[in-house]
This record gives C-alpha cells, structure tokens and sequence, in this order.
C-alpha cells in the first residue's frame, strides 16, 4: 500500500533511521516515542507504557462493527556489535538489529499510515508494537499481563517476520507448529575441591560434568519418536578457573527446543534423572534449573488459510508456501497465540544483495553482525497488513 517512491523514501529513511538507533528490550524509550508520535500524527488513537515501553494504536473503521483484529510488530535489538559499516549503522556500540525488528516496526507503521486514511471498514485495528521479543524477556507475555487483551480486544491476532526465504518477498507458513519453544537448562554439580595433584582426596564435579554433557546430547534420540524433531544442545561448561584445581563445583548447561509440549515434558523429566543419576555416580550432588521461556509457536488452520488466501492475493500461489516445515528458533508470539487465535509467517529477506556498500563480510542472516532488513520488503508487509485487516473485518459476521 506505499505505491509512491516518495512515501516508500519516507518509510525506508524511517527504517533506516530506527536502525541506527538499536534498543534492547524493555528500554525501547526512543522507538516507543517515535512510534507514538507517528500514530498521532496520522489520527490513530494511542495507548502507551504497556508492559513499560509497548505501544498500542487503535484504528476504527467507518462502517459499524464489532470485530476486532490484533497486528503486531516487535521493537527491540540485540547485544551485538555490528560489523556494518554503511550510513545507517548502528550509533550505539554493543546495540544492533540484527534481527529486522527495525523492518518490522516500519511495516506495521506503514499499514497504519494507510489504514488511518482509508477506514471502509467495519470493526476496530490494534496494532501492538511489541518490546522484548529478544533473550528470552518474553515482551509478549508481559504485555498480556498487562491487560492487554482486556484492553484492546482481539478476535484474532497476526504477525510478520523476515526470514532468509530463497525468493524476496515470497511468504512462508503452517496451520501448525512454526516455531519450536525456547528453553534454558543449567545443571550444578557439587564435590568437594582439591588439589590437581591429588584428586583421591576430593570428589571431582568436572569429571562428573564431563560426564553428564555426554549423556544429555543423547537424550532426544532416547526419549522423542524419530518422527518429530526436538533438540537438546550443551553450549556451557564451566570448572575451575585455574588449571591446577579441582573446584567445588562445575556446571553445564545449553538450550532445548519442541515443537509440543509434551516432549518438553519429556526431556525435561529425562534431563532431571540424567542429572541426578550421573552425580549420583561419582559422589556429587546435582542442583538443575530449568527455565521455560517460550512455548512451541502453534499457529491455528483457520487463520492459517485465511492469511494465506491475503498473501496469494498480493504476490500469486507461487511465492506462497503455506505447508512451511517449522523451525527450531522460537518466538515468543507463541503466547500471543496461546490465548488468541491467529498466524505468523515469514516474509523472505533474500540472502543480502541489497545491503549497501560497507556491509560486513558475514552473511544476512538475522543474528548476525552483518545483518540488515531488505528495504524492497517493506511494501509487501505493510500491504499484507493492510489487506489482512481489510478482509478480515469485512466478513460477515457470521464467518468470524
């Protein structure tokens, strides 16, 4: 829906201008402002400070009705130091949105500008710009913590995210499970310290950790069917600080991640036996926390076909892949999902000829130092926003 290069200049100096100034979640006080200023200059009704930095606007269309449709876009960056050099990099160091979050503010900023203008539409637009998406900090469940939902009812709720897609602009998304859950695991393992030189006279926990690191990247082939994917992977371990000393205590620790919840109940009871029988073993005592971050994105069918009808309406059956294989990267949309029907899907990014010159040397994939949104992106998200309100809105009543 930017169909002049002068407002698609407007929107890409816009996203450029929020990637320059990258804010980790929960302190998004410069986007959150923007985001604000922008809505009211267009006429869209504004509720911010929701779960600290969110921002909420309210979009009433001019016909009656009583649907509601929820569009949300996340705000924050990552701790990385980005290795672009271009104009728009990143002013602050450690900062960067290596994730394109900066894209998806734009977008949904975008959608809004068009829909503040054209209200033939029945029913109310809440678009939810998001913090925290990132490490863990579960901006979206704070958020409905926060009332959101009370607040700002949703009949149903959508979400975008660039993703490294063979083609850019094409779209990707399942009736199911598209992302796995997101999980923490740090096992301690306590002994008793001792000299190097003479380990009879202690109990080791590094052995003991050694030991444990091994049976836990066996767990998922001992406890999950073959046919559905899940991963436990050690990423930590962690002894003595000095080569000569056995310590107290040594821990691992590493990421799980499924698609169901019950295979993290599973892996998680497996991990727990696995800790306690391996220290067990050599003397030690295991203390094991287990931190449930996100839960599996489950997106639901109906919404599911009703967003993908909208994306083959704006770039044909092609380019759209509504049976995508999930992912093992998490989202935290997925508490979204859980208390409100909807859809996420990916919207591809290419593999980086569009970044500018003096980008870094790794590639465009989001995470990565050398990240940046493709800006040719923008009007196809913001036109799916746009006509996924649209439609959903004007269904009969009856159909929603």
């Amino acid at each position: 829906m930017i169909e002049k290069d002068r407002d698609l200049a407007e929107f890409i100096a816009l996203r450029r201008d929020l990637h320059a100034h990258p804010e980790l979640g929960f302190e998004e006080e410069r986007t959150s402002a923007l985001v604000a200023q922008r809505l009211r200059n267009w006429g869209v009704e504004v509720h911010t400070g929701i779960a600290g930095t969110g921002v909420v606007g309210v979009i009433r269309g001019q016909h009656p009705g009583t649907r509601s449709i929820g569009l949300r876009a996340d705000m924050d960056a990552l701790p990385l130091q980005e290795e672009n050099q271009f104009a728009h990099r990143s002013q602050h160091a450690g900062r960067m949105h290596a994730c394109g979050h900066d894209g998806h503010t734009t977008m949904l900023l975008a959608a809004a500008w068009y829909l503040s203008q054209h209200r033939d539409f029945a029913g109310t637009v809440h678009l939810i710009f998001q913090p925290a998406e990132e490490m863990g900090k579960a901006g979206a469940r704070k958020m409905i913590e926060d009332g959101l939902f009370e607040r700002f009812p949703c009949d149903a709720v959508f979400a975008l995210h660039n993703f490294a897609l063979s083609k850019v602009g094409a779209f990707a998304l399942n009736p199911g499970a598209l992302m796995a859950s997101s999980n923490t695991f740090r096992i301690t393992l306590r002994g008793q310290g001792t000299h190097a030189s003479i380990p009879h006279t202690g109990v080791d926990p590094v052995a003991a950790t050694i030991d444990l690191a091994q049976q836990l990247q066996t767990l998922v082939a001992r406890q999950i069917d073959s046919q559905e994917r899940a991963l436990l992977a050690v990423t930590q371990i962690q002894g003595s600080d000095a080569p000569n000393v056995i310590p107290d205590t040594a821990w691992v620790g590493g990421t799980v991640r499924t698609f169901s919840l019950q295979a993290l109940d599973r892996l998680e009871a497996a991990l727990r036996r696995q800790a306690e029988h391996t220290a067990l073993a050599h003397g030690c005592t295991a203390e094991v926390q287990f931190t449930r971050a996100s839960p599996p994105l489950m997106n639901h069918a109906a919404e599911s076909a009703f967003a993908a009808q909208v994306m083959r309406s704006i770039v044909g059956d092609a380019d759209v892949d509504a049976q995508f294989p999930g992912v093992l990267a998490a989202e935290d949309f997925a508490h979204m999902l859980r208390v409100r029907p909807g859809c996420y899907a990916f919207i591809g990014n290419g593999a980086g000829d569009h970044r500018l010159p003096g980008h870094g040397d790794g590639p465009c994939l989001i995470h990565n130092r050398s990240y940046d949104f493709n800006d040719a992106i923008l009007p196809l998200g913001a036109t799916y926003f746009v006509r996924l309100a649209q439609q959903w809105l004007n269904q009969p009543e009856s159909s929603v």
